[in-house]
């Protein structure tokens, strides 16, 4: 197989990685359940609460509902803005063909750490269990779609003089 046609293969597959990313914002990045009876789960765009059933929009949240809560919440606007550039960046490598694969899959570990930290300071609350859903599948996501681009970027540029 040609270095062309390779090529070729690579950049047709390279949508999967944000289609796999556009995916996230319709699932739950956090689960915090309440004594094991009700439940909300955090999305990108809002809050879900199971008990009294409702919707807060994040911009609402942020904006109304914020006042005299603790740091840590400020951990899910910051994994708003990492999942935005994540996103950018996933969408610039299809559309431009100009993506730095250790941008969007550092910005995915960021979102993952910003997740778990989320989750860690709902965890402290008595009666509480927080599920950091989104860590697990940004480390994924990087993972399996980021990590070995990185690995092939960097053995490239490292061998570049020998060719």
């Amino acid at each position: 197989m040609s270095d062309i046609s390779i090529m070729k293969t690579v950049r047709e597959q390279h949508w999967r990685g944000p289609v796999v990313i556009l995916a996230l914002v319709a699932l739950p990045w956090s689960i915090q359940v309440f004594d094991a009876r009700d439940a909300t789960f955090l999305f990108a765009w809002g809050l879900v609460n199971t008990n009294p059933p409702m919707v807060t929009p994040l911009l609402d949240f942020l904006f109304i509902y914020t006042q005299g809560l603790p740091e840590y919440i400020l951990a899910w606007p910051l994994s708003v803005l990492a999942y935005i550039g994540t996103l950018g960046s996933a969408v610039s490598g299809v559309v431009f063909d100009r993506e730095d694969p250790r941008i969007t899959g550092g910005l995915l570990i960021i979102m993952a750490i910003a997740q778990l930290r989320l989750a860690w300071g709902f965890s402290f609350q008595p009666y509480r269990t927080a599920w950091p859903v989104a860590s697990g599948l940004c480390v994924l996501i990087a993972w399996w779609f980021y990590w070995p681009r990185v690995r092939t970027h960097q053995r490239g540029s490292l061998f570049a003089s020998d060719e």
